[in-house]
């Protein structure tokens, strides 16, 4: 059964699901587009579910749009740590469902990393050789790798996340984009059993997620197009003040 949505809530889920293409196509700092629509449309926890195959369904569309740009070696340093944040994260999900915690609780937390994170990378571009050795310590990929994997756990919250590490160790723009597709549908497809064991994809979730298929893949293409437009500077500047926008965003709810 479909949710029971006003048309004004269905052009909200609409622009959310476009937003997740536009995210996946080249600009993932927009990715709280749909994680804010979505939490709007179902609250708590069940967002989570709900937007899940979604988003496996963009990193698809973003793999078959740039599979040939990728460094995999950011791919290695960062996956095996994100899967060990995925199962950090759905245990805390376990223990905030079992105390009737709503999901938004941990957005303040979300949002204090990617702040901190952002302000990092503003004094990386504002005194270069202060902070230049971060980015190249294996510390650096492990703890940004963990963060991802539990914010996207808790609340398909990792795009700004992984955005900023891409962006500290300065992948050109096509391999950014094909590097963040590889690595959200490795720990996307990695976090279903998890959502499943939760109860947070269902037959009716699944219907929802069809329907919204259209959107996600015309989003996919102009999300291509804006960044194949954009100069280097700018799209690094884009992600960064996305950055920011999400960590104030994240915040302030809670």
């Amino acid at each position: 059964m479909l949710p029971d949505f006003s048309t004004g809530q269905w052009t909200l889920a609409v622009l959310a699901a476009l937003g997740i293409g536009i995210s996946k196509g080249g600009l993932p700092g927009l990715s709280l587009l749909h994680v804010v629509l979505f939490a709007l449309l179902f609250p708590g926890l069940a967002s989570t579910g709900v937007v899940l195959p979604m988003l496996i369904a963009g990193d698809l569309g973003a793999v078959a749009l740039f599979r040939r740009h990728a460094d995999w070696k950011s791919i290695a340093r960062t996956l095996p740590p994100a899967v060990i944040g995925v199962t950090a994260g759905w245990l805390a999900m376990r223990w905030a469902q079992a105390q009737g915690i709503p999901g938004t609780r941990f957005n303040p937390v979300i949002g204090t990393i990617v702040l901190a994170l952002a302000v990092l990378q503003l004094v990386r571009l504002w005194k270069p050789a202060l902070l230049s050795e971060v980015p190249k310590r294996p510390a650096f990929a492990v703890s940004m790798g963990f963060a991802a994997g539990v914010t996207t756990m808790i609340a398909n919250a990792a795009g700004p996340i992984m955005a900023l590490y891409l962006l500290a160790v300065a992948l050109p723009k096509q391999v950014f984009v094909g590097t963040a597709a590889w690595f959200f549908l490795l720990i996307n497809l990695i976090k279903v059993p998890f959502s499943l064991h939760l109860g947070l994809i269902t037959g009716p979730t699944l219907a929802f997620n069809a329907l919204m298929l259209p959107a996600i893949a015309a989003g996919l293409f102009l999300g291509r197009s804006i960044v194949l437009r954009l100069p280097q500077r700018a799209f690094d500047t884009l992600i960064l003040v996305f950055a920011l926008a999400a960590s104030m965003r994240l915040l302030l709810q809670g």
